[in-house]
């Protein structure tokens, strides 16, 4: 089994900046992958970003593109989600989802390609 805990929401005035965590424990792969969804009240759950554990390598959902970035940090089993320039509109609860055994040609910005994901941290973005 694989356990997520997000950590670092809060509430934020526009344009701010705010940084997510997501701790993980049990195995993961070299081909896993790490991703952050967020979902507000009514709508369904958003793409945000994504990387591949291996390599670092990073997608991004075309809102967020230019003002979030998402990293790892190996020595701790963390990644992370910086997001800058916060809009209101990114107001949402944010959920880390991974999938431990990834494959070529995987779709990053879908939900369901994700095995597991933690509670998930509320982020408010105040105008």
């Amino acid at each position: 089994q694989v356990q997520l805990v997000e950590s670092g929401g809060g509430l934020v005035q526009a344009g701010g900046s705010l940084r997510l965590s997501c701790a993980a424990s049990g195995r993961i792969f070299s081909s896993a992958v790490v991703g952050w969804f967020r979902q507000a009240p009514g709508k369904e759950r958003e793409f945000v970003a994504a990387l591949k554990w291996s390599s670092g390598r990073s997608y991004y959902g075309d809102s967020v593109k230019d003002r979030f970035t998402i990293s790892r940090e190996n020595a701790k089993n963390t990644v992370y989600l910086q997001m800058n320039s916060l809009k209101p509109e990114d107001t949402a609860v944010y959920y880390c989802a991974a999938r431990p055994v990834g494959y070529s040609g995987i779709n990053y910005v879908t939900t369901s390609e994700y095995d597991y994901w933690g509670r998930g941290t509320q982020v408010t973005v105040s105008s």
